[in-house]
């Protein structure tokens, strides 16, 4: 979604510079919250909402917040992004039904205008089919872990479902959605009464954990059944 605010890069003349900073903010923030810098995320996040706020243009705000939205739910926070609804009535269809996914309640007419990447996802869920395999279609690491998560927001969430955000969020380095991820996992063992399971992911959560103490950081671990 934050591509639209360097739409314009690839033409002559230059792009203004509010174009390129928020761009790089935008980048920054959502890198930060998957890595859970929750200091450089605040920075970024401000910066990137000053950027965009000098073009008086709420649709674009609105699109670079559902952007940091998205993040959240990768890392399974699922808020109701108050900062894009304050701005829903000025964004675009195409917004408002991605805000719609990342809230589990899209609408089977919205489905063509979500990025086609989440497009099989959304009809599973409203047709209550298994998504696991239309989740491993999916190229793009955060596409795959936001989709994920709204999976599980909207209960829909199989393991297979759950083992493959925990891998994806391992090899990007993720720790904030591995956690959160990972305690999705340890509540479904807890339940199961596996305890050679709960054991072995309470020492792969300890491992996430111990660098965050290192860091004095402390990213939420997300929600758990």
């Amino acid at each position: 979604m934050a591509a639209v605010v360097v739409g314009a890069c690839a033409f002559a003349p230059p792009p203004p510079d509010w174009q390129l900073n928020a761009k790089a903010a935008v980048d920054r923030a959502v890198a930060a919250q998957l890595t859970g810098n929750a200091r450089v995320e605040a920075t970024e996040v401000a910066r990137a909402r000053h950027e965009i706020s000098r073009t008086g243009r709420p649709d674009l705000l609105a699109r670079v917040e559902l952007t940091f939205c998205a993040a959240r739910v990768a890392s399974l926070a699922f808020d109701l992004c108050p900062a894009f609804e304050s701005l829903r009535v000025d964004a675009p269809p195409a917004a408002r039904a991605y805000a719609d996914y990342l809230e589990a309640r899209v609408q089977s007419q919205e489905i063509v205008l979500l990025p086609p990447a989440h497009r099989r996802v959304a009809a599973s869920i409203i047709e209550g089919h298994t998504a696991a395999v239309a989740l491993q279609e999916i190229d793009d690491p955060l596409s795959k872990l936001v989709a994920a998560g709204v999976l599980l927001r909207s209960g829909r969430a199989t393991p297979a479902v759950i083992a493959l955000a925990v891998e994806t969020s391992s090899a990007q380095g993720w720790r904030r959605p591995l956690l959160a991820w990972l305690s999705v996992q340890l509540a479904l063992a807890e339940k199961a009464g596996a305890a050679a399971e709960i054991e072995r992911l309470k020492r792969r959560i300890s491992v996430v954990q111990g660098d965050d103490a290192e860091r004095g950081d402390s990213p939420s671990i997300g929600p758990r059944p």
